[in-house]
């Protein structure tokens, strides 16, 4: 069976800082590009057969400096919009509404082209994600298949491509500037390798 390769896109200034970025547009930092960089040796010997990318520039980027050739932009993989905690950090979050963990309890309405979404609605994104791709992950020898996208986003696919609720992608914490790896044991998806990264 084919691997699923998650690849979160390099540092920016906002996930430095820990501020939820979903629409806004924010470049990779010098050391978000040193990221996307170091993940060429994890990549380079692998047989890809598919490269899909969030349309935003940190992600199309990424995959750009990791050597990924021949990417399509994937309008649903962008990030979890966060609707009015867009920019805002979980501390300043839970300044107002004590408690609050985004798997569990989404975000704050925004303005109307970014409302924001609950974990069903991004869960319903990622599903259709994998709808796209089950052929090929399903097919032994067309190679892998690799996603360059977002945070919660990739998480909550993980969620989905393990059989799990949206909700469950708080389990899998993932850092900027990493590949993952989702494959099978006896016909069933199951985690290879997760949270990996090469230097920087």
């Amino acid at each position: 069976m084919a691997e699923l390769l998650l690849i979160r896109h390099g540092e920016t200034a906002w996930s430095r800082d820990g501020r939820h970025t979903s629409w806004t547009d924010l470049p990779l930092t010098e050391r978000g590009e040193r990221q996307a960089e170091a993940l060429r040796p994890a990549l380079e010997g692998r047989d890809i057969a598919l490269v899909l990318t969030s349309p935003l520039v940190r992600a199309v980027r990424t995959a750009e400096l990791a050597g990924l050739k021949g990417a399509e932009t994937e309008p649903d993989l962008r990030e979890w919009d966060y609707g009015g905690y867009e920019g805002v950090t979980t501390a300043d979050i839970q300044r107002d509404r004590p408690g609050w963990f985004l798997f569990d309890d989404g975000v704050a309405p925004g303005p109307p082209e970014h409302p924001g979404e609950s974990p069903e609605e991004v869960g319903a994104r990622a599903d259709r994600v994998l709808a796209r791709i089950a052929s090929r992950l399903a097919d032994g020898v067309a190679g892998d298949v690799a996603l360059v996208a977002h945070g919660h986003f990739l998480r909550v696919l993980t969620a989905r491509r393990l059989g799990l609720p949206p909700s469950a992608g708080a389990l899998f914490r993932l850092d900027t500037g990493t590949v993952s790896r989702i494959g099978t044991e006896h016909g069933r998806p199951a985690l290879v390798a997760w949270n990996g990264r090469v230097g920087a």
